[in-house]
């Protein structure tokens, strides 16, 4: 699914314009963005927890020469899914195993 798509689905289920729609994505992922740039968290309640976590600087090697290298430290943003989340997804699956 796209930003187009969200735009789009938002335009059909409310009925406001395109255009209104796609300042309202803009405007949610904007505050999205400068929330998680500070190192706040972002709860949606029944859909997940988006956080960034610091990796130190480690070790690694270059896969094709065998060399060491070192890789630097960063933040990455990581997701945790509600359990209400969790349980749509697995609930949706046709082609799980039964026991």
């Amino acid at each position: 699914m796209t930003k187009a798509d969200i735009v789009a689905a938002i335009y059909e289920k409310v009925g406001i314009s395109k255009t209104e729609s796609s300042d309202v994505v803009e405007s949610v992922f904007e505050i999205l963005k400068e929330t998680l740039e500070k190192g706040e968290k972002v709860k949606i309640s029944g859909f997940g927890t988006f956080m960034v976590k610091e990796k130190n600087s480690r070790k690694g090697r270059n896969p094709q020469t065998g060399d060491g290298i070192t890789i630097t430290a960063r933040n990455v943003l990581t997701f945790k899914p509600s359990q209400v989340l969790k349980k749509a997804m697995n609930d949706v699956r046709v082609d799980a195993p039964q026991s």
